[in-house]
This record gives structure tokens, sequence and C-alpha cells, in this order.
């Protein structure tokens, strides 16, 4: 199954231009589903069926994962039977009645622009690794990209002078404007933290961490967490706190929705238009509040 597994992983990458985080949570996700099958005595793919695939569901359940995680792997188990039948690997999908659980929808924590200017004070700037802090902060705030694309960000993807970025993403582009503060938290990280860090390794990388190596996804949470600490900040912040209040700001402040589906990437506007009923909502609360004749 193993085999199985890694053509389709390729077959995510080369032809349907996958995300890495896609290709890795796929992968994941099956890997579990192969050790749970050989565990039944079932090494080969075409020996797998409908009633394999259920017992793995109630498996997870028992082991109490998360609907959401359950509903992933459905998500990834389907996709992956999809695959062998349209290569013709077996003849018969077995995952065709395999059903997710109903997963509540949590509404993302966004933060105020109050809060997230309490935040973005918190580096201290008088130290390289503050400065290095504060530039990844700002430009994450200023742009709404995903922390993955930041830590892969390059010295070529960044036009100071014209306060753009470019991020790659599965072969595409997309080039984000950035306003003065964070154009200002660049310019004093290049010229007096970056040369402290980088390496030989880390070449052109725009960001590293302290050894010079590029930066987690993790490593960035816990840098986001201690400031979130730090400035006394309740909400549950994780590393797309900054993406999300990114773009509620910017709806709630008169942008249009192409134009932000555009700076985020997203493939579907109907993924955009959450930060449409999230904006409505916070209007909605405010509203409650503080109208006498609510």
């Amino acid at each position: 199954m193993g085999n199985a597994i890694q053509g389709f992983i390729q077959y995510l990458h080369n032809t349907k231009k996958s995300s890495g985080n896609t290709e890795v949570s796929y992968e994941r996700d099956l890997r579990k589903l192969s050790q749970f099958l050989s565990d039944q005595g079932i090494e080969d793919i075409t020996q797998v069926t409908a009633t394999n695939l259920n017992s793995y569901m109630l498996y997870l359940e028992r082991k109490r994962f998360a609907p959401s995680t359950v509903s992933r792997s459905v998500a990834s188990i389907r996709a992956f039977f999809q695959y062998l039948v349209k290569i013709q690997e077996i003849s018969e999908n077995p995952s065709e009645g395999l059903h997710p659980p109903k997963v509540e929808k949590k509404m993302p924590e966004i933060l105020t622009v109050e809060e997230v200017d309490l935040l973005l004070a918190q580096p201290n700037a008088g130290t390289p690794k503050g400065m290095r802090d504060r530039a990844m902060l700002e430009l994450l705030y200023a742009t709404g990209i995903r922390v993955s694309e930041l830590v892969h960000l390059v010295l070529s993807d960044v036009n100071l002078s014209l306060g753009f970025l470019t991020c790659h993403e599965s072969g595409k582009e997309r080039i984000i404007p950035f306003g003065s503060v964070a154009k200002r938290a660049l310019q004093t990280y290049l010229a007096e933290a970056r040369p402290g860090f980088v390496t030989e390794e880390s070449g052109e990388l725009l960001f590293t961490n302290c050894s010079g190596k590029m930066m987690s996804r993790q490593g960035f949470w816990k840098i986001l967490k201690s400031y979130a600490s730090a400035a006394g900040i309740q909400a549950d912040i994780t590393p797309h706190t900054l993406r999300h209040s990114f773009a509620t700001h910017l709806l709630q402040n008169g942008a249009d929705l192409k134009s932000l589906q555009e700076m985020l990437g997203h493939s579907d506007i109907s993924t955009t238009q959450m930060y449409v009923n999230m904006s409505v909502n916070k209007i909605r609360d405010v509203y409650l509040k503080a109208h006498p004749r609510k």
C-alpha cells in the first residue's frame, strides 16, 4: 500500500499542484490507515473493502479523535481511492459510502485593532531578535500571508521601494502590497539584524531562526504566543490569527471582496466570504450591546 500512497502524493504534487501542507496532511492520514489495515492483515490495496474502511472510522471514534480530524481523514481516504479508480488500480471504490461526521464550524479568533497594536508593540526593537520579530509580525498583519509563506520568503520576494512582496504557492504567484509601518520594520531588520542571523546555509532566506536555519511554523507559533502573553491578550492565538485579523479589518474598512480574495490567495471566493459573515456578526454584536432599543 505504501507505493500506492506515494504514487498518490506525487499525483497531487505534479498534476493537482497541491500545496505542501495538503500533501503532508494526506500522506499522514493515509499512513495511519495503512498501519491499521496492516494490523488487520491487509497489505494489498485491492483487498480493501467498505467494511474495512468503516471499521477504521469506528477505530478513530473509539480513540476519541476530534470530529474535524476524522472528517479530514475521510476526505483523504476518498480522494485516495478515487485516484486508484482513475488509474485503474482498483475497479470499485470502497470509500463511496464513507461520510464525515458533522463538524461544528468554529469562527476563527479575531483580534481587535487595539489588540493588534498591543501585540506588535511587544518585540524589543533594541535587540536583533526583537527587530526580526517585529518585522515578521508587521509583515504578517500588513499582508495577510500564511506563516508557511512567511518562513519561505527570500530577499528577492520583497520589493521595498514599491512596497510589495511576491508569494509563490503551487506554481502560482500573487503580489501583495504592504504599508509604511511594515516597510520601516523591514528596513531596520535588514540593515541592523538580518546579517547576524543568516548563514551560508540559509542563503537568501528573508527570516531565519536564531541558529540561522529556516524557521518552522511551530517556532513562529511559540514566538507569537510569548508576545500575546506579554501583551495580556486572552484570545487563543494561532499562526493564522493575524491573517484572519488582516482580512476582517480590511473588510470593515471598505475593502472589496474580490481584491481581498486575490491578496489571500483563495481559489474560491466563497472561502473569502467567511470574513464578510464575521464582519456582519461583529457589527450585530456591537449593535446589541450599544443600542438603547435593541
